[in-house]
């Protein structure tokens, strides 16, 4: 007797309708987070031509968000290890459009730069307590896919942002762009309301009761407990003071001592085993914020002020610039499933490097510049669709968001300090060419981080039993055997 079979089904069949809600309820989110994000520099030569802001201190407002970050990251992260992810996702897009609107009524540049580290602390959220609750509810064989979906949200934020300040700027001034940061607050609630809660973290966490802290070794005693919190203070105020004019003078010392603390509550985050992927993973997200930041922050400020380009045309490149990252962290998500995160990343980002250059050669033909920086966001950005994959694979459930939390954000100081080191090489030499520097040392770094498996290596030193990757398909079935999913 001959049996049949089942067909195989299309990639995006094998995900349930609850997945695929679960999925744009969080993409919404991320594109309120890039519009809310970017608002910033696209605005900046006016905010800077309204407060008498030099170029370090215009820069400086972009580095702003990230300087809470780290402590936004962990503790949103925190909140959705214990309480679920969907709490951590809504707590986390109000902080970020609350600071955005505060970000309309700022007076000076004090006050614009404190409604910037609210941002930071809400987007840090978002990002943890998003992207570990799409992978946690989609098929693990398809994870690498809702990791670069999820992150084009950003970039279509980025591009919706562009039209919208083409339209609002002009007539209304910039503050209205900030007071329309708040409207899609609604929406992101709405979709939200009704969604269930991440399947693995329900499996993992909640069905078996257990209640993770993941900053319990920070706390284990109370003299431990002073010392952390006075460290908190420290890494907060060492941080401002960096990214300010008051620390003027001592940036290298304050650094030190910001970079001491942070590397301290790593340290006691990851324990006996887990340190040493803790601090390597910040150190392969550093330089992954340092290379694409300077074209992300700064891209605006270059076109506007050494190509001469209009509203309209610094429109036309973004837009450019946008699809390109939104397309390629698409295909960034279709080439990790198939080749691997890891293989997929490092490749992506070597071809990329074929681009940073020409980029910055084209001066008066958009069209050129256009094309050429939709392969480079293509190539370079738009593979950071997979660092939530990458990330979150190397963390178990239980501490995944505060652990993916705290390493990305303090990863992303980077981008608080490429903006600034962009600004500072370009009293040297031209902007772009500095952009250009920085964007290309930047890509060759993390290629070889990633590439050579570094922080995993590092790890098995002091954890020879680690899971290889904690996000991976356990079943070993191929996403092409998936057969009709359950709807849950």
């Amino acid at each position: 007797m001959q049996t049949s079979t089942p067909p195989t089904l299309p990639w995006y069949r094998q995900v349930s309708r609850t997945q695929w809600k679960s999925f744009f309820a969080a993409w919404i989110g991320y594109v309120l987070d890039g519009f809310d994000f970017v608002l910033i520099t696209l605005v900046l030569t006016e905010i800077s031509d309204e407060f008498g802001l030099s170029t370090v201190q215009a820069a400086s407002l972009i580095s702003g968000a990230f300087i809470t970050r780290w402590l936004g990251g962990a503790v949103l992260g925190a909140i959705g290890d214990r309480y679920g992810r969907k709490l951590s996702m809504v707590l986390s897009i109000l902080l970020y459009s609350v600071g955005t609107f505060a970000c309309g009524f700022a007076w000076n540049y004090t006050s614009l730069f404190a409604a910037r580290l609210a941002i930071g602390m809400g987007m840090a959220g978002e990002y943890s307590a998003s992207s570990t609750y799409v992978m946690e509810s989609w098929p693990a064989a398809l994870r690498n896919r809702a990791s670069g979906f999820l992150i084009s949200g950003f970039s279509v934020g980025s591009v919706l942002a562009a039209q919208v300040y083409d339209w609002v700027v002009p007539s209304l001034g910039w503050r209205w762009m900030f007071y329309l940061g708040l409207i899609p607050i609604a929406i992101a609630l709405w979709m939200r309301r009704a969604l269930p809660e991440a399947e693995e973290w329900t499996e993992s966490v909640a069905d078996k009761g257990a209640k993770p802290n993941p900053f319990r070794p920070l706390f284990l005693t109370r003299a431990r407990a002073t010392v952390n919190t006075v460290l908190v203070v420290v890494a907060t105020v060492s941080l401002f003071l960096v990214f300010t004019p008051g620390g003027a003078g001592m940036v290298p010392v304050l650094s030190v001592i910001a970079g001491l603390t942070l590397a301290a509550f790593a340290v006691q985050l990851g324990g006996k085993r887990g340190w040493v992927l803790y601090l390597s993973m910040i150190v392969t997200l550093f330089f992954a914020f340092l290379y694409s930041w300077p074209i992300q922050a700064l891209l605006p400020t270059y076109l506007k002020t050494e190509l001469g380009y209009t509203t309209d045309q610094v429109t036309d490149v973004l837009y450019f610039a946008g699809f390109g990252t939104m397309v390629g962290c698409w295909v960034a998500g279709f080439l990790g499933d198939r080749i691997g995160t890891k293989k997929a990343y490092a490749l992506t980002l070597l071809a990329s490097l074929a681009f940073v250059y020409p980029v910055f050669a084209v001066q008066n033909n958009l069209m050129l510049l256009g094309i050429l920086l939709f392969l480079l966001q293509a190539t370079s950005f738009g593979i950071s669709g997979l660092l939530p994959r990458y990330i979150g694979g190397h963390f178990p459930t239980a501490s995944r968001g505060a652990a993916l939390g705290f390493t990305y954000n303090v990863g992303a100081l980077g981008g608080a300090v490429a903006p600034v080191l962009g600004a500072h090489l370009a009293s040297g030499m031209d902007l772009g060419r500095a952009l250009a520097v920085l964007t290309f040392a930047g890509t060759v770094i993390v290629v070889l981080l990633v590439g050579f498996d570094v922080p995993a290596r590092l790890n098995r030193l002091t954890d020879p039993d680690a899971e290889p990757d904690h996000l991976a398909d356990v079943t070993a079935t191929p996403a092409s055997d998936a057969r009709v999913p359950v709807d849950r």
